[in-house]
């Protein structure tokens, strides 16, 4: 192999480059004795059992197919000795299967073996007795655990020895591997490492301390700390070992190891004290095939044990020779490097956590979760996307009902959910963290703006980590530094945000940068967002077929409701047919695979030639041009079939410069070998996420198929052309009531009467004592405006956004069942339904149920059959709007009300009572009464367009052409930019026709 010099005389510059080839471990006559006793059990059990069982039993099976005669037969011993024969060939066939699958994985040298489903204790006896067979070859030791192991079970063998907890980063590629039960282990191997370190109380001499030189790559492989640990320990989740004997030690290139997944060629490892196979360098005096410079390399970096205090933090600029691969090493865009970033000190105590603290709220410290969907209380982005999504369906299903009824409401209240639809909507309540998505949206945003105003190309984001409450992206390569206030990170590749800063940026006229952005799960506070767009190849997902679908629904469903992008299309093949609901516009599906890779080779030459014609690197490029918003918006592609081998190569071709063009892919397997596969993840039954050559275990986010259908069901039944809202032909009158309805004559007269529309006041309680009360007042608020019950979790996770304890909820909810009292029965006038929900007493009722009931009973009660009925409820209905919902209430408080749609229904409903008693005066005659009740409704609906259509007919028929002129000339100068509605437009055409060239003078 030839050699490579460096361009760098200084220090930095590595010794030597040059890969030399290591001594193996010379075989002992044990290591033969083991081999050929391995070598003899193993013919024993695969081949002579079955030459034992068809030598003395022969076949135990029946000759013909069962009938009823045979079932009806004696049981003999024959039987008994035939059934054991059956069993006995059912082991052997496993047995066998184990062996051929762990000599496959000898031999081949990648990964760990499959596991054979129920093998167990099966599958570790063939893995002993092969190694021990291999022992005396080229690849022995590094394959399993020793002889001495034998006895503990297979899972007990998989289980992570991880190094200390205290390590602030994680190895691999995609981040840290948790420490699991093997506590004891991991402070044994820290006391080891911290003897060698310190020279001293080692049990051996310092010349048996082994070695590992980190080879070159060869072709797209690139060594691993995974694949050392996999290779000298048995197990490639103790790369944690390697990572503390070695981190922050000098390297010879006089750079120095801060992220186990940040090795470079030529850097020198200290083993653990168990570390076996060739490769390994015992002794640097003894090593005769190692050049002296080599030698020289090794003494000097066994001599480097000595920490020195603040040593650990590599200059990501010093030196040429850490130039190229300055912190985040050298960028391959074939083995992309994603790791989590160093923890910042929280400052003041700990900041706002950015990571959904209303999930906190209830008893999360117990993992008792009242019944809800854990999957949505722990994906605070994908729960605030959704919740938002659907709060804006709501609001639309409104409007167009209003719009199409003109003196009565279709639909006045949407459908209340029930069953798992009404847990999932509580889950999207406690779970969502709209704020995260506010600063996330506003940070990205700000970071483009500013790089567009210093002229500068956005950098490619293969990450981002929200990690307590401070947002780092993670590069690509490096980018220089970035723009104030962002800051580096923990070296070059890391742009990093506290969110004290992030608080500081205001909404600016830019694309989203980064609309690829989706959360695939957590690692201990941090939560990971990949950058599909950004992925240099295909993304392969494998597992079993209902937890890959859903991963691939969780990913779909934020991608298709987040807060941080603007345009984008996401198609769907194999899954997620019902998926559709939650955004209309930006998912597809298409039938196969074929069609899907039609359709993507067409769009991706489209791109090409766009990009080509404007001059345009990648996509980035574009989306701070005046192409923004248009062109460059991404395209995401998740197909959770498993594609042939002719499909796959298609795919793998298409995706090999898919990032460039801001195309995605993310691809299901069984098998997770995936030709073209840049990043290999898995999904397993206990829901971890890994990527076991890249070091990744996160808690992954999901979406279950019944939390699917019930999320699907919100939307559904929130959409404006589902018969559920109640629109229909004819009068447009309700077709149901409200779910809450009060008795408005004089004997119902309730014990407590709250006013939430205008200013906040309660009649029939006292006011509560001390620094509570304003607590107190928000939470009657809540429950007032959902008659249905308000579950505890949401009650908690509106007033205290940002977490908060089990007892402080409880306490508060006595206090709150004290402070209203019981009725004349004795029972509370707060009390919780079968489901936990807590609901309030009829005779606890505010202003808005008696607005709503009013307006019901006046136009579907007893109004509906007697005019004068009708007239007084609509008057006294009116008299109750005093101004817009809790109009003194405290800018800081009543967050939660931004979830609630009750913003869009209050003025809906004064609208609807001042159509209906406008239409109710001008029957007789009296066009002004007509005019003030449309004006009274207009102080807090402004925006109506029915009032306005309705106050001009009113005006017009007083005969009165100025004051119509008058109405007009407010009706035009309200509009604005936006111009007159069309409707209003055609209705001014008709009632005054000059009002175009007349309204100038008059106005």
């Amino acid at each position: 192999m030839a050699r490579t010099t460096s361009s760098s005389t200084g220090p930095s510059a590595p010794r030597n480059r040059t890969p030399q080839p290591l001594p193996r471990r010379r075989r002992t006559f044990g290591d033969f004795v083991k081999a050929f006793l391995a070598f003899v059990a193993l013919v024993a059990l695969v081949v002579g059992v079955p030459g034992a069982l068809a030598y003395a039993v022969g076949w135990p099976l029946p000759g013909g197919s069962p009938s009823l005669e045979w079932l009806q037969q004696e049981i003999t011993v024959g039987t008994f000795i035939n059934v054991l024969t059956v069993v006995v060939w059912l082991a052997w066939a496993q047995f066998t299967a184990c062996v051929l699958v762990e000599v496959k994985a000898a031999l081949s040298g990648v990964g760990m073996p499959n596991r054979i489903p129920g093998a167990g204790g099966s599958q570790l006896l063939a893995r002993q007795l092969v190694a021990a067979l291999l022992l005396v070859g080229a690849t022995a030791a590094s394959f399993a655990p020793g002889l001495s192991q034998f006895g503990q079970s297979l899972e007990g063998n998989q289980k992570p020895a991880s190094a200390a907890s205290a390590q602030q980063t994680p190895g691999g590629l995609f981040g840290q591997e948790q420490a699991g039960s093997a506590a004891n282990a991991i402070a044994e191997q820290a006391d080891q490492a911290a003897a060698h370190a310190e020279g001293g109380g080692s049990n051996k001499k310092d010349g048996d301390t082994k070695y590992y030189r980190i080879q070159p790559p060869e072709g797209r492989h690139h060594d691993s700390m995974w694949e050392i640990a996999e290779r000298h320990l048995g197990d490639g989740r103790r790369y944690k070992e390697i990572y503390q004997l070695n981190k922050d030690r000098e390297q010879p290139d006089g750079s120095r190891l801060s992220e186990a997944s940040l090795i470079r060629p030529g850097w020198i490892m200290e083993m653990p004290a168990d570390a076996h196979g060739g490769e390994l360098v015992e002794m640097p005096d003894e090593a005769p095939k190692i050049s002296q410079d080599v030698k020289e390399q090794i003494s000097d970096y066994a001599k480097s044990g000595d920490h020195k205090e603040g040593g650990g933090q590599q200059d990501s600029g010093s030196g040429s020779g850490g130039q190229e691969q300055g912190g985040g090493g050298s960028v391959d865009r074939d083995t992309a490097h994603i790791t989590i970033p160093e923890q910042r000190p929280s400052e003041g105590g700990g900041q706002g956590q950015q990571e959904a603290p209303a999930a906190s709220s209830g008893s999360d410290s117990e993992g008792f979760s009242f019944g809800l969907p854990e999957a949505l209380l722990g994906a605070p982005l994908l729960a605030a996307g959704l919740l938002g999504a659907l709060g804006r369906r709501r609001r639309h299903a409104l409007w167009q009902s209003a719009m199409g009824a003109v003196g009565g409401r279709r639909g006045m209240e949407p459908p209340t959910p029930t069953g798992g639809a009404a847990a999932a909507q509580d889950a999207l309540l406690v779970g969502a963290d709209p704020d995260g998505v506010r600063l996330l949206d506003l940070s990205l945003r700000g970071l483009a703006a500013s790089l567009a105003e210093e002229s500068r190309a956005l950098p490619t984001v293969y990450a981002a980590w929200l990690s307590n409450g401070d947002l780092h992206l993670q590069l690509a390569q490096p980018a220089g530094r970035p723009p104030a206030p962002w800051q580096l990170g923990q070296d070059q590749t890391f742009w990093m945000l506290a969110r004290t800063d992030a608080e500081r940026y205001e909404d600016v006229d830019t694309a989203a940068p980064y609309p690829g952005l989706v959360s695939l799960g957590t690692l201990d506070d941090s939560r990971l967002l990949l950058n599909l767009e950004a992925v240099p190849g295909v993304v392969s997902l494998s597992g079993r077929e209902a937890d890959r679908a859903a991963v691939f629904a969780s990913v779909a469903a934020e991608l298709a409701t987040n807060g941080w992008s603007d345009r984008m299309t996401i198609t769907l093949v194999g899954f997620g047919q019902d998926l559709t609901p939650l955004a209309p516009n930006r998912l597809r599906h298409l039938d196969d695979i074929e069609a899907l890779i039609e359709t993507m080779e067409a769009e991706t030459r489209q791109r090409r030639g766009a990009l080509g014609a404007a001059g345009h690197d990648s996509v980035l490029t574009g989306r701070t041009g005046p192409a923004q918003h248009t062109r460059w918006a991404p395209h995401l592609v998740l197909l959770a079939a498993e594609p042939t081998g002719d499909d796959a190569v298609k795919l793998a071709e298409l995706a090999a410069d898919a990032s460039r063009l801001g195309i995605g892919y993310l691809v299901g397997t069984e098998s997770g070998d995936l030709p073209g596969a840049a990043w290999e993840m898995e999904i397993t039954r206990e829901g971890k996420l890994l990527a076991p050559l890249l070091g990744l275990e996160l808690e992954a986010q999901t979406l279950p198929e019944a939390l699917q259908r019930s999320v699907v069901e919100l939307f559904v039944e929130a959409d404006p052309g589902d018969g559920a809202t109640g629109s229909g032909s004819g009068s447009g009158r309700a077709a149901t009531a409200p779910p809450f309805l009060v008795d408005v004559t004089e004997q119902g007269r309730p014990a407590v009467y709250a006013r939430l529309v205008g200013t906040y006041e309660i009649i029939g309680l006292d006011t509560p004592d001390g620094e509570r009360s304003p607590l107190m007042h928000e939470a009657l608020a809540l429950l007032l405006l959902h008659r249905e019950g308000v579950h505890p979790r949401v009650l908690a996770s509106a007033l205290w956004p940002r977490g908060v304890t089990e007892d402080v909820r409880d306490a508060l909810v006595d206090r709150l069942r004290e402070w209203l009292g019981t009725e004349p029965d004795g029972s509370p006038r707060l009390r919780a339904d079968q489901s936990g929900r807590l609901t309030l007493a009829k005779s606890v009722v505010s202003d808005l149920d008696v607005l709503r009931s009013l307006y019901h009973e006046a136009t579907q009660g007893r109004g509906a059959n007697s005019r004068a009925v009708r007239g007084r409820m609509l008057t006294d209905a009116l008299v109750l709007v005093r101004g817009p919902l809790l109009a003194d209430r405290p800018q800081e408080r009543y967050g939660w009300l931004t979830h609630e749609i009750i913003d869009a229904q209050l003025p809906l409903l004064v609208a609807d009572i001042g159509l209906a008693l406008s239409e109710f005066h001008l029957e007789k005659g009296r066009a002004e009464k007509a005019i003030e009740a449309l004006n009274a409704a207009l102080g807090s609906a402004p925006g109506d367009e029915r009032l306005w259509n309705e106050l001009l007919r009113a005006t017009h028929a007083t005969g009165d052409s100025a004051r119509l002129q008058a109405v007009a000339a407010d009706l035009v100068a309200r509009s604005g930019a936006r111009g007159v509605p069309p409707r209003t437009e055609a209705l001014l055409d008709e009632l005054l026709p000059a009002w175009r060239s007349g309204l100038t003078a008059v106005s």
